[in-house]
């Protein structure tokens, strides 16, 4: 059985050592959280000689004060707060992310679980208080009657996220190390939640959860954040942290990006990135905006004219680009000449060693680079396409345009 217990009661309670002298009050509770992340680890107790750590194993009960089974003389100085995370400092009115409810929100108080084990009190944090309640809480105790504050409270459900949903902001490198604060929850959301997540924080939040995700999933999360955000979100990271995302991203989403970069920095996320898609972007870099070309990716599957379904399946085998380029196989002359274009959903149709020459789409509906984007968002709705290749002026296939990217170009424009 437990019972709850607020922080912010916790906080100034008076403490009482195996003497039974009150000898100090609680200044501060801490998390150690490599050891535990749930469970309180020590108690900062405020005495006449200075700070004191007592260690939460010897906390006997907690009822109006704090009992000990240990002598005052026995606590260690407390000496700063190495690895640990204290609850009123790191935690009471900061901002946390609410991975559950896909947000950001503010901790206006910490629900702490006491349980009985052999005698003595464990503590854990429960939840974090987001709502009024605890705001009320804090803003009316020792002003209002404690029954009148109560009869109050009761009227006002929590607001609470449990302490597993809540991932922490630390600004501080170091102390994220130390404190082994990571964000692998947050990283389990799509990443248009994480997103919208992001938008919400404070710039140099953004940048500690930037560098602290996955780079596949800071890529699709950074893919999906508003270009000026982007911008400034990939301003603040270092060059080789930054070419690590831009890495991961759609090769026209990270030419969008790196083109809105000052030079220099732009210069330097390119030298940090894999060569391969270091040429890739800066080939999607020379080409002017608001044309095909500046809409189009490189990812795409190309088959020679003469392929067969069984090489179509290869090839989505080995493809990592996005789900709008697959729908659509495009087939090339020897010398990279567009002959035709076949639908993902007709490869079903044929038998492994059928040619795919016979399921090309007709008519044959290309862009040149130059084709200026409102033509190609007509030839998308005309002919219902989910993919648009674009050829040079010899008929080569140089890229791609997908419906999604047509989308977007259309969102702006609205």
């Amino acid at each position: 059985m437990h019972h709850t217990l607020a922080l912010t009661e916790l906080l100034g309670s008076p403490v009482i050592d195996s003497g039974g002298t009150v000898c100090g009050r609680v200044r501060e509770v801490a998390l150690a959280p490599q050891e535990d992340r749930a469970r309180i680890a020590v108690l900062v107790v405020k005495t006449r000689a200075g700070n004191r750590n007592l260690p939460s194993a010897a906390v006997v009960s907690i009822n109006g004060g704090v009992r000990t089974s240990t002598a005052y003389s026995e606590w260690s100085v407390s000496d700063g707060a190495e690895g640990l995370l204290l609850l009123e400092r790191d935690l009471l009115d900061q901002q946390v992310i609410d991975v559950d409810g896909r947000k950001v929100v503010r901790v206006n108080d910490v629900d702490l679980h006491q349980e009985l084990v052999a005698n003595r009190i464990v503590l854990k944090i429960g939840s974090v208080d987001v709502g009024a309640r605890g705001a009320i809480r804090r803003l009316l105790k020792g002003v209002v009657p404690t029954l009148a504050l109560n009869a109050l409270l009761r009227r006002i459900p929590p607001r609470e996220i449990p302490w597993e949903f809540v991932d922490l902001i630390e600004t501080d490198p170091a102390r994220r190390v130390k404190l082994k604060i990571s964000h692998d929850r947050l990283a389990k959301l799509h990443p248009a939640d994480i997103a919208d997540i992001v938008e919400e924080l404070a710039p140099d939040e953004r940048e500690a959860v930037f560098e602290t995700l996955d780079e596949e999933v800071a890529a699709e999360a950074l893919e999906e954040v508003e270009p000026k955000l982007q911008k400034a979100i990939v301003e603040s990271l270092d060059s080789e942290r930054a070419a690590d995302i831009v890495e991961e991203m759609d090769p026209d989403a990270a030419a969008d990006l790196l083109k809105d970069l000052p030079d220099e920095q732009k210069e330097e996320i390119l030298e940090e990135m894999q060569p391969d898609e270091r040429e890739e972007v800066s080939g999607l870099l020379e080409f002017r905006e608001n044309t095909a070309a500046g809409r189009m990716t490189t990812e795409y599957i190309a088959l020679g004219a003469d392929a067969t379904v069984n090489e179509a399946i290869d090839a989505l085998r080995n493809y990592e680009g996005g789900v709008e380029t697959v729908s659509t196989m495009f087939l090339v002359d020897s010398e990279g000449k567009l002959v035709g274009t076949v639908p993902l959903a007709k490869l079903v149709l044929g038998s492994a060693t059928d040619p795919l020459e016979p399921l090309i789409q007709e008519p044959l509906v290309f862009a040149h680079p130059d084709t200026p984007e409102n033509e190609v968002a007509e030839l998308f709705d005309k002919y219902n396409l989910l993919t648009l290749p674009v050829v040079d002026e010899n008929g080569k296939l140089v890229g791609v345009i997908t419906s999604d990217d047509v989308i977007s170009l259309l969102r702006a424009k609205l």
